[in-house]
C-alpha cells in the first residue's frame, strides 16, 4: 500500500515568514502613527485568516498522520524531505516564528487598534504540539514509511478516524485549512 505524504494542504498555503514580513515592511512605510494604525487595520483580518490557516494546516499535519497511521508499513509517497539532512533549527525555525508572532500579533491589536485579544488556547497547544511532532520526527527526513512516523504524546488517539479523514479530504478540496480547528478537542 502506498500513501501520499501531503493530502493536498500545500497547495492551500503561503508561506507564513514573508507574508507576515510583507505587512510589517508595508507598516514601516508610513512615518505617521495614524497612517499605521490606518494601515494595521486594513491588514488585520488577512493576519487573522493567515493565522487561521496555519493553525489549521499544523492540525491537518497531524491529523493527516494519525490517519495514515493506521496503515502498517505503508509507503510514503512524495516526502519532499526525505533523504535530506536534518537540522533542528532549520525545521522548527518557522513553526517557532509563528508561535512568538501569535504574542506579538496579540501586542500589536492592542498597539494600533486598541483591541485586547486572547491567544486561543487551542492555538497554543496546537502549535506546540506540531512543533513536537516536528521535532520527534525529525523534519520527517527519514520518513519512509508510516511506520517511520512518530506520534507526539499530547496526542490522543480520536475515536472516528472516518470522520478525521473525510474532513481533511473536504477542507483539501475547499482550500479552507481553517475548519480543522475544531477537531483539535478530538486530539488535544
Amino acid at each position: 500500500m502506498e500513501v501520499q505524504f501531503d493530502p493536498g494542504f500545500i497547495q492551500h498555503l503561503s508561506a507564513f515568514i514573508p507574508s507576515i514580513q510583507h505587512v510589517y515592511g508595508s507598516l514601516a512605510q508610513y512615518k505617521n502613527f495614524n497612517q499605521k494604525k490606518m494601515q494595521f487595520r486594513m491588514y488585520y483580518p488577512k493576519i487573522q485568516s493567515i493565522i487561521k490557516t496555519y493553525i489549521g494546516f499544523y492540525l491537518g499535519c497531524m491529523l493527516w498522520a494519525l490517519c495514515i497511521k493506521q496503515y502498517k508499513n505503508a509507503d510514503i509517497l512524495n516526502n519532499l524531505m526525505f533523504g535530506g539532512e536534518y537540522s533542528e533549527e532549520e525545521t522548527l525555525s518557522e513553526v517557532d516564528f509563528f508561535r512568538q508572532y501569535l504574542e506579538q500579533f496579540r501586542k500589536d491589536a492592542k498597539y494600533y487598534l486598541g483591541i485586547d485579544l486572547s491567544t486561543d488556547e487551542n492555538y497554543i497547544k496546537i502549535t506546540d504540539a506540531y512543533r513536537e511532532f516536528l521535532k520527534i520526527n525529525k523534519g520527517f527526513v527519514n520518513t519512509k514509511t508510516t511506520d517511520d512516523i512518530k506520534i507526539p504524546e499530547i496526542l490522543k488517539q480520536p475515536s472516528d478516524m472516518d470522520l478525521i479523514s473525510k474532513e481533511v479530504d473536504r477542507v483539501v478540496e475547499n482550500g479552507q485549512l481553517s475548519e480543522l480547528i475544531p477537531l483539535a478537542d478530538m486530539v488535544l
